[in-house]
């Protein structure tokens, strides 16, 4: 239970510094226990169960959209498209004819900063399927999270993670994926020149996050002005780190 506690603590600290827009309203804890595997490896124990409540600008996920598009309901993939510019990206004009393109675009950047924020800080999501993404480019969902001891791209928090598919070196490649099924989630929705333009927007997001990453960690490392050997100096210090 204390280490509960203190990691709900941790949880606050993390929210308000870096994820402000998540945040833990409440702890409940039960008097009755439960039985947990908490480590995948056939050990149950009894705990005290809990219950936190969350709270968040917005719940929308990439799979919110994804699910109605496998499901074949395109006008509630509309409507709910159109909620979600109207109520949360609200620079989007909503008679502009390439709204949607303007979403995906603003959608992909954001998630690439968000990732690059993640890394800059040593901070691993652990479950970064599309179901855990927010359309918002916002931070949730992060259950069996962790943050690295040392540097390791192979670092992984989640134990029930085998393949490391979510490990904290992989996470802006996941980003990549997880942009992909939404663009395929907005396909039905686009014409053709803006299915083209959407895919150009997507091939730019390497160069969006890796420009991202380095401006953060040449901020960490106190460099000044914009040299071409950067690049490099970072790479050096990750590589020697690692």
């Amino acid at each position: 239970f204390k280490c509960l506690v203190l990691n709900i603590i941790i949880l606050f600290i993390f929210t308000f510094s870096i994820f402000l827009p998540l945040l833990f309203v409440s702890l409940v804890v039960s008097e009755e226990p439960v039985w947990r595997d908490p480590f995948y490896n056939g050990s149950v124990i009894k705990e005290r169960g809990a219950v936190v409540l969350r709270l968040a600008k917005s719940w929308f996920r990439i799979s919110s959209l994804e699910i109605l598009t496998r499901t074949g309901e395109l006008d509630v993939l509309r409507t709910l498209l159109d909620f979600v510019i109207k109520e949360h990206f609200k620079s989007i004009a909503t008679n502009d004819p390439d709204k949607y393109v303007v979403f995906f675009s603003r959608v992909l950047n954001e998630t690439a900063h968000l990732i690059a924020h993640w890394m800059s800080v040593g901070f691993a999501h652990g479950v970064c399927n599309t179901d855990n993404f927010s359309l918002l480019s916002i931070t949730f969902d992060y259950g069996p999270f962790g943050f690295m001891e040392s540097y390791d791209p192979n670092f992984v928090p989640n134990t029930s993670d085998d393949e490391g598919r979510y490990s904290i070196g992989a996470q802006a490649n996941v980003g990549l994926f997880n942009l992909q099924k939404l663009l395929e989630a907005l396909k039905p929705l686009l014409t053709s020149d803006q299915l083209s333009q959407s895919l150009q927007i997507l091939r730019e997001y390497p160069q969006i996050y890796h420009q991202r990453f380095h401006e953060l960690f040449k901020a960490k490392l106190g460099f000044l002005g914009n040299e071409e050997k950067d690049s490099y100096v970072i790479a050096f210090l990750l590589k020697t780190a690692e």
